[in-house]
């Protein structure tokens, strides 16, 4: 499946580049890349010139980073990965998901949660969007 670029900003509201993943995760861009390379983000290249862009919701504050597992941590911490990301992605690219089919699956609404899959995973619910993401095989 190759999504437009038109449609994934449909779903997609903040995309964010390698700079700016750098910024907020406090990181320099070589270890961005080496989180890309280590598929915990996905992302797309988009534009002219074509310009690697991960979707924004990939990243949460720090505190949020594990839903399931709630700290004490100060709100001000900086930005991480959500942690449930990396094996829902793994799972969608073992049922045969480009990124961009996996972003769009992710990112499209689903009457049934209610909201999209990647709001799910952010409220903690990795369980469900893993089963559904495996009924993709």
């Amino acid at each position: 499946m190759n999504d437009s670029p038109e449609t994934l900003d449909r779903l997609v509201d903040e995309w964010l580049t390698v700079p700016d993943i750098a910024d907020r995760l406090g990181l320099d861009a070589s270890k961005v890349r080496r989180i890309v390379q280590e598929r915990r983000i996905i992302g797309v290249r988009r534009g002219d010139p074509r310009i690697f862009y991960v979707p924004g919701a990939f990243l949460v504050p720090g505190h949020l980073a594990n839903p399931a597992q709630p700290t004490n941590r100060d709100p001000d911490l900086p930005w991480a990965v959500l942690a449930s990301l990396q094996g829902t992605l793994t799972v969608l690219s073992d049922a045969g998901f480009t990124d961009e089919a996996a972003i769009k699956w992710l990112f499209t609404p689903d009457d049934s949660l209610p909201g999209t899959p990647i709001d799910a995973l952010r409220a903690g619910r990795k369980t469900e969007i893993r089963r559904r993401a495996a009924a993709e095989l």
